[in-house]
């Protein structure tokens, strides 16, 4: 992309990159786990603030996001022995909670996080050009080692007690399954690329605030690109986060004003139509009406 086409495509490569990273890294617990988990914000605001707070003490541009990274999957381990002990609504509302709470606590920490006035992260040297490169192919390389682990998981035991966790809990359990440790684990796993991508992009941006970091709007995105591209599959999350991205990108180009309405009628009406997701239609019964109707 840096070579065939200017900014303004580089930075949506990087975006669909980026979503595909965090929608891949959802799959693990909402998708294989079938826990619905709105804690995808709260890692990615933690991965952001340790990110920008090791840099700016100095350490190493790559080591910082590799840091950054250990943090939040340390924390999801703690926080999902916690709360992955609730289901279903409950673990949802829980997930929700801590994102809330950590947006609190960086706005109201003002000597280590900056508070509401956020925290500013030292620019790259080298220009625009050669840092969009930069973090396009950072991105990437996080959304590959998301995608080369689901393909690992979805072919693994590990995998296979996932899934068996995600249509009958208790009878996993009597199979042998440690279904604590399965859970904790995919919760981590759904943990650590969104903290390495909230490093990456704090670096990106400069500049990361509370509002931001821990947005409610993105923990909401991200199911919505995995339900859309198909849940528990692998290809799923990273359809999903493309056609989002380039639809969200066309409406909000086309309507200013009204998109994130606009957006959200056209997701909700695919999401009703294609309740399995994209890849989950069955294609061949799809070409065969349409030709039947054409006859007729």
């Amino acid at each position: 992309m840096p070579f065939i086409a200017d900014n303004y495509f580089v930075k949506l490569a990087t975006f669909i990159a980026m979503y595909s990273a965090l929608a891949l890294s959802w799959n693990f617990i909402g998708g294989f786990t079938g826990y619905p988990s709105f804690a995808t914000a709260a890692f990615i605001g933690l991965g952001s603030y340790a990110g920008a707070i090791l840099q700016n003490a100095g350490i190493n541009l790559i080591a910082s996001w590799i840091l950054a990274s250990i943090i939040t999957i340390i924390f999801a381990g703690f926080l999902g022995f916690a709360i992955l002990r609730v289901k279903g609504h409950y673990f949802a509302v829980g997930s929700i909670a801590v994102v809330e709470l950590l947006r609190l606590i960086a706005s109201s920490w003002s000597s280590f996080t900056g508070g509401g006035d956020g925290l500013n992260v030292k620019i790259m040297e080298g220009g625009p050009d050669y840092a969009g490169r930069v973090f396009l192919y950072s991105m990437l390389s996080v959304m590959l080692l998301a995608f080369l682990t689901t393909l690992w998981v979805n072919r693994s035991k590990f995998g296979f007690g996932l899934k068996a966790i995600k249509q009958n809990e208790d009878a996993a359990d009597m199979v042998g399954i440690n279904v604590t440790i399965y859970k904790i684990a995919a919760f981590c796993l759904s943990a650590v690329f969104c903290g390495t991508v909230g490093a990456i992009y704090a670096s990106w941006i400069g500049y990361i605030a509370p509002v931001d970091a821990f947005s409610i709007i993105t923990t909401l995105k991200v199911p919505v690109m995995v339900l859309l591209g198909g849940e528990g599959t692998v290809f799923g999350p990273i359809l999903g986060a493309l056609v989002f991205v380039i639809l969200e990108e066309s409406v909000w180009a086309h309507f200013l004003e009204a998109n994130q309405a606009i957006l959200g009628m056209i997701i909700v009406i695919l999401i009703f139509f294609l309740p399995g997701g994209i890849l989950k239609v069955d294609y061949r019964k799809l070409i065969a009406k349409i030709q039947g109707v054409k006859s007729a």
